[in-house]
C-alpha cells in the first residue's frame, strides 16, 4: 500500500518547517552556492548547515555537485522558488488583512472610549 498523498505533503512541509532551511532555499533561489558562501548569510555553524542541507537533499529539494574539493548546492526545481514566492504573497495578504482588522479594532476602541466618556458626563452619544 502506498503512502497517502496528504502524508507525503505533510512530510514535505515538515522539511520546510525550519527558518534556516527556508533561508537556504531563498539563497539557492537566487543562484547556486557553496557551503562557504552560505555560512555567513545563514549565520549558523557549518555542521548545522550541513544537517539542514541533508534534510533538504533527502526531500529532493536541493542537489549537490562536486567541483574539485568544493560542493555546490542548487535547487532541484524552479518550482521551489515559486513556492517561496507564493508563500511571500500569501503572508503579505494575510498581514495586510490583519493590519486592516487592527485599524478597525482601534477605531472601534476609540468610539467606545468616546461613548463611555459621554455616558459618564451625562451627554447623549
Amino acid at each position: 500500500m502506498s503512502t497517502p498523498l496528504y502524508q507525503v505533503k505533510a512530510e514535505f512541509f515538515k522539511a520546510l518547517a525550519h527558518p534556516f532551511r527556508i533561508r537556504v532555499l531563498e539563497l539557492l533561489s537566487e543562484r547556486e552556492h557553496t557551503v562557504g558562501e552560505m555560512l555567513p548569510l545563514v549565520g549558523i555553524e557549518a555542521s548545522h548547515l550541513s544537517q539542514h542541507l541533508s534534510v533538504l537533499r533527502k526531500m529532493n529539494l536541493v542537489s549537490a555537485r562536486r567541483e574539485g574539493s568544493t560542493v555546490v548546492y542548487s535547487l532541484v526545481s524552479p518550482h521551489v522558488a515559486e513556492l517561496l514566492a507564493a508563500a511571500r504573497r500569501i503572508l503579505t495578504e494575510v498581514l495586510t488583512n490583519q493590519a486592516g482588522l487592527l485599524q478597525d479594532l482601534r477605531a472601534d476602541e476609540g468610539a467606545a472610549v468616546t461613548a463611555s466618556r459621554s455616558v459618564r458626563s451625562g451627554r447623549k452619544v
